[in-house]
């Protein structure tokens, strides 16, 4: 059964590391290093040997060497100098992951178990983080062991939930009764696991995330909205009279007049950091440098007051905007910013139609949560780094790879 499946595949070993490490990327960090690094050279191998390096060169091509460029300018001419150059390494080892499964020739069997496996390794790196919180109490918060910091798993999580709901929705019509109950049982684990990490910000963008991706769905479902919205309403409100741990952690916030959690203190360093170093910041996880006594002597500099209330010292800036800026500068916002805009853009434009494929509408999806959860999640956690930065562009390069025509076909 194994070799016959193997059969659609054009690279069966390549796609086989290419799963193994999708699935070990949220679970152990030493077997993902190593898988990422195997598939890398067995890709360039199989490249080499065909001679077929995924078509001509295009938009995407440009963007994903810019975005990966920018890094080592930004390192090159960073303000201050620590880990900048090692750090520019993550944004190698995704921007390569983009690349090359963009560049792949996958057809629809990989893109299946890239879906699949993906949502696997989610499901099976939650008991681990449910002993770890409540077993054995060697974690306060909920963290799955590979992706670490909760609301990194919080935002690996919500990524995840709408990749999920869009593959359950596209193939709903289509699957068996048991396909149906195991798609309710994930997108219902993961969804209380998220709740369980009490990130306002991961929680908040998926439920809108739901709604978003229901009313995209009206061409095939037109009740999916109406009952994403009443689900979404009835959560919110059990949540509520239950006072979970995220409404608690809302009403002590309001409470203390503290809504942001004292990031409006921490975007204020990073302002200060990137005045200092417009061009290209201060070098790629380098925030922590940013420290009071360098704010304040930076801001004397520029003959500006300076007040240490209204400043906090962190070691990132708690917003993929205000820290990109800090450590990046213009330059590598820029880069960051065209990749943004040209994903978005293309997903508007080529969302799929009614008529089209459940597979579409699946890929389609998930690179649109990806998206979604990265730039709203963003807005007030550093997004786009380590395991959740590879999650996402695993999503939009299977998507953007589904768009072309399949090598060798």
């Amino acid at each position: 059964m194994l070799r016959e499946f193997a059969r659609g595949f054009r690279f069966p070993i390549e796609v086989a590391i290419l799963a193994a490490f999708a699935f070990f990327l949220p679970l152990w960090e030493a077997p993902k290093n190593i898988t990422w690094f195997v598939y890398v050279m067995t890709w360039a191998a199989n490249r080499l040997r065909t001679r077929d390096y995924g078509g001509r060169w295009d938009m995407w091509d440009s963007l994903i060497l810019a975005w990966i460029a920018s890094g080592y300018a930004v390192a090159a001419g960073a303000g201050l100098h620590d880990s900048e150059w090692r750090a520019t390494n993550d944004l190698l080892r995704y921007g390569l992951v983009l690349w090359l499964i963009k560049r792949s020739g996958y057809g629809e069997r990989e893109f299946k178990l890239i879906l699949a496996v993906l949502l696997f390794s989610t499901l099976a790196a939650l008991p681990q983080a449910y002993v770890r919180l409540y077993v054995t109490h060697s974690r306060e918060w909920f963290e799955m062991n590979s992706v670490g910091q909760v609301n990194h798993t919080a935002i690996y999580l919500a990524i995840v939930l709408g990749m999920s709901l869009s593959a359950a929705m596209a193939y709903w019509r289509n699957w068996p009764r048991a396909g149906k109950l195991f798609a309710l049982f994930a997108i219902v684990a993961i969804s209380a696991s998220l709740v369980i990490t009490a990130s306002r910000g991961a929680i908040g963008v998926a439920l809108v995330l739901v709604l978003a991706l229901a009313a995209a769905w009206r061409p095939r479902a037109k009740r999916a909205f109406v009952a994403a919205v009443v689900i979404a309403a009835l959560a919110s409100g059990i949540g509520w009279i239950a006072q979970i741990d995220v409404v608690r952690k809302q009403e002590v916030q309001v409470e203390t007049h503290n809504v942001l959690s004292f990031r409006d203190r921490i975007w204020n360093g990073a302002m200060v950091a990137w005045e200092r170093f417009p061009l290209f910041g201060v070098g790629i996880d380098n925030y922590g440098q940013i420290t009071p006594e360098r704010i304040e002597q930076w801001r004397r500099e520029a003959g500006k007051p300076f007040d240490a209330r209204d400043y906090l010292w962190v070691p990132h800036g708690h917003s993929l905007l205000f820290n990109t800026l800090a450590e990046r500068g213009i330059a590598g916002f820029a880069a960051l910013g065209a990749a943004l805009l040209a994903w978005i853009v293309s997903l508007i434009r080529h969302r799929p139609r009614a008529s089209d494929p459940d597979l579409a509408w699946a890929l389609w999806g998930g690179a649109l949560s990806a998206w979604f959860v990265s730039v709203g999640v963003g807005l007030v956690n550093t997004t786009l780094h380590h395991e959740h930065a590879i999650l996402s562009v695993m999503l939009l390069g299977i998507w953007l790879a589904s768009r072309r025509p399949r090598s060798g076909a």
